[in-house]
């Protein structure tokens, strides 16, 4: 123990050195708040790396403000006739190195899709090509399985095994990028996007058949385009008619539920940011309830292509507009008849539709049979569909529910990218990104790369993060390098 008078020596020098100016005290770091607009997959991706990408060096405060009373943004599900079923993104690839992580640390179940089930193509005269119902049995499941694969061979020829079937957008030890284009061109996919789908499809040896059949009617399901939509994007498209897709059970909306509450985030439902200011190295956010937030940094995760926010000082964004897929969901039976097809047993559980103004419908699905003569159907189309319309592709209607989604962007090669910093400072734009390839995945990837930028620049250099995946472990280690 040190004597008295040696402690009293101490503190008269401490006191002495502070009067001076010259003691060194423990610095007490500041917290930064970081506001995030929108609580889709990106702004509860962005929640999630920020809190497990930060230090003590670097406290955040994170909140994020959503417009609706409800999470999940595009990840939303529709009640009908007491069952709940995808309205928004639905379906996720295998591959999915984010989702399958997030799923796993939280807990939730993944949902496998049947990819057995019955399709047609329809050109609003006849189908050009229709598989075979799969049989009751095992064995007759294999036979028909193998007799429809033989089938579109022979329709499409082997050429058709060179459609990709995975985009590898990952890569190790990649850096945060300020702009959406060194981001693609480091995994070098950014030339993707400056051509057409259909322009790369021919330069790898596809027929024009397989494009204007097949290719069209995965692009128009997915897009709601068909193959003159960007390369990256249509490459997406297809790996999204692959085997083994899967979804949360319960709704893909509770990945970001998780997210969120992993963080200890502080969420705001019913809060619509009108305007976004900055003075003096701070952020105002103006809300439609009058209150106005203070943030250190501001990330906006939702496409502002159409939400009316106003920023001061101004943003430059490129032109871009939303492609909006009327989703129509039906409970009752299809009208076989207007398929040309004698009974509802015949009828494919999906029908695409070839690029032609002879179809006024994108795709008809089964979504659950309950019997023979009651079934759940959804219906994508570019425009609305009327009662008239509906009364023609069913013979009857119990319950119909119709929504307008503002889905993705309109994809159109060459492709030009807001930047993902859009003042210089601390404004981040996650959806500078969606119109390279827009899937909950995409979204989750550009989100971690925001992170890892913001963290960056906060810190002013001195936080240094590495590109990773969220994994589960004994020691309860939430990512790892990739």
């Amino acid at each position: 123990m040190m004597p008295m008078a040696s402690r009293k020596s101490v503190l008269l020098l401490l006191l002495l050195l502070l009067e001076l100016g010259l003691a060194v005290v423990p610095a007490i770091c500041a917290v930064h708040r970081v506001c995030i607009v929108g609580s889709g997959i990106a702004g509860a991706s962005t929640a999630f790396f920020l809190r497990n990408y930060s230090d003590s060096n670097l406290p955040l405060d994170i909140h994020i403000f959503e417009q609706r009373d409800v999470v999940g943004g595009r990840m939303a599900m529709v009640d009908l006739a007491g069952d709940k079923f995808e309205a928004g993104a639905s379906i996720l690839h295998p591959k999915n190195l984010y989702t399958v992580g997030f799923t796993d640390l939280l807990g939730l179940k993944r949902v496998t899709e049947s990819d057995s089930s019955a399709f047609g193509f329809w050109d609003g005269e006849k189908f050009v090509f229709r598989t075979l119902q799969p049989g009751c049995s095992v064995f007759s499941k294999k036979i028909t399985d193998l007799l429809n694969t033989l089938a579109v061979v022979w329709r499409y020829g082997l050429s058709l095994f060179q459609m990709r079937s995975h985009v590898q957008l990952y890569a190790a030890n990649r850096k945060a990028y300020s702009t959406v284009e060194d981001l693609l061109r480091s995994v070098e996919l950014y030339d993707a996007t400056q051509h057409t789908l259909a322009d790369e499809l021919i330069a790898e040896g596809l027929s024009a058949q397989i494009i204007n059949e097949l290719v069209t009617v995965i692009t128009r399901i997915n897009y709601g385009q068909n193959a003159t939509l960007s390369g990256l994007a249509g490459s997406v498209a297809l790996c999204g008619s692959g085997a083994d897709l899967w979804a949360v059970a319960g709704g893909n909306w509770r990945m970001a539920d998780g997210l969120i509450k992993y963080a200890n985030a502080s969420l705001y439902l019913n809060e619509k940011v009108v305007s976004i200011s900055s003075a003096k190295n701070l952020y105002n956010l103006s809300l439609a309830s009058g209150e106005v937030e203070n943030c250190d940094a501001v990330v906006i995760a939702t496409p502002l292509d159409e939400e009316k926010i106003s920023f001061d000082p101004p943003i430059h964004l490129p032109d871009r507009h939303m492609q909006h897929t009327f989703v129509t969901f039906v409970r009752g039976l299809a009208n076989a008849s207007y398929f040309n097809l004698e009974s509802i047993s015949s009828m494919p559980d999906l029908i695409g539709t070839l690029e032609t103004s002879a179809v006024p419908f994108t795709s008809i699905s089964v979504l659950k049979s309950y019997n023979d003569s009651d079934k759940a159907y959804k219906v994508f189309s570019r425009n609305a569909v009327s009662d008239d319309l509906l009364d023609l592709l069913f013979s009857r209607r119990d319950s119909t529910i119709r929504l307008d989604w503002a889905a993705y962007p309109h994809f159109k090669a060459p492709e030009h990218f807001a930047s993902f910093i859009l003042d210089g400072q601390h404004l981040y734009y996650i959806n500078a990104f969606e119109n390279a390839a827009s899937t909950i995945e995409t979204s989750a990837l550009a989100a971690e790369n925001v992170v890892r930028l913001l963290l960056e620049r906060l810190s002013h250099g001195s936080l240094k993060t590495k590109v990773s995946i969220p994994v589960v472990s004994s020691d309860r280690k939430l990512y790892k390098d990739l």
